[in-house]
């Protein structure tokens, strides 16, 4: 059945009317970010690696800034972690042996600190995104396989499954995403003025999160003694 100018010109309307319709939402839809990657800390040598990141990250830009060659004092936060604990011991040690002089002294002039937040998610983590190995495979057999090969599709589509199975693997192999997370926030200042400041996000595992939490005594109770 042929459709007439006329009818053919208001299904059009009405599919623009209903295409337009569709294009508003009454709130904003979800969007996922961008491909990124995050780090797992499982280890006390991925401490290490860890404070070895902030000593390089911040001592270089520490090093722009008048109290360069000043003496450095490394607090320890209150009611301290294990992690907490661990990781001044860390610091020092790679600014030593970075040549930066570190004290004890509450007088110092340049005083760094330091803040592990643990944070809990009550959701569902998803374990896998496609990223990495699928964009990589896609673009060596769109180069590779086009005016090389009769069926680029299949051959396409067989590389981009085994793409698919190296990110899950890429992913398995770290033990995926977890619900908690660590921001650890460094900073480093002169009197009440910031001079340095750097914060990193690290996932840990669930059953791992107490080493990052604060140490809390049992409680303290006063008794009151009554003599006879």
């Amino acid at each position: 059945m042929k459709l007439s100018q006329t009818a053919f010109a208001a299904l059009a309307g009405i599919l623009t009317v209903g295409l337009t319709g569709c294009s508003h939402a009454p709130i904003p839809v979800a969007e996922n970010f961008p491909y990124t990657a995050q780090k797992k800390v499982r280890s006390a040598g991925h401490w290490d690696a860890v404070a070895q990141h902030v000593v390089s990250s911040t001592m270089a830009r520490l090093g722009q800034t008048p109290a360069a060659g000043m003496a450095l004092q490394v607090s320890l936060p209150q009611s301290p972690s294990t992690f907490d604990r661990a990781f001044r011991e860390l610091l020092i040690t790679h600014m030593v042996n970075d040549g930066k002089t570190v004290v004890e002294r509450d007088d110092a002039p340049v005083k760094v600190s330091y803040q592990a937040q643990v944070v809990r998610h009550n959701s569902d983590r998803p374990h896998f995104i496609p990223g990495l190995f699928t964009a990589i495979t896609s673009g060596v057999y769109v180069a590779h396989y086009l005016g090389v090969h009769a069926h680029q599709d299949a051959a396409m589509a067989g590389g981009l499954g085994y793409a698919v199975i190296a990110d899950v693997a890429h992913s398995q192999y770290s033990g995926g995403p977890t619900h908690t997370e660590v921001i650890l926030t460094t900073t480093i200042m002169q009197g009440d003025r910031y001079l340095v400041r750097n914060t990193d996000v690290y996932y840990v595992e669930d059953s791992d999160a107490t080493l990052f939490q604060v140490v809390r005594g049992p409680a303290v109770r006063d008794f009151k003694v009554v003599s006879q």
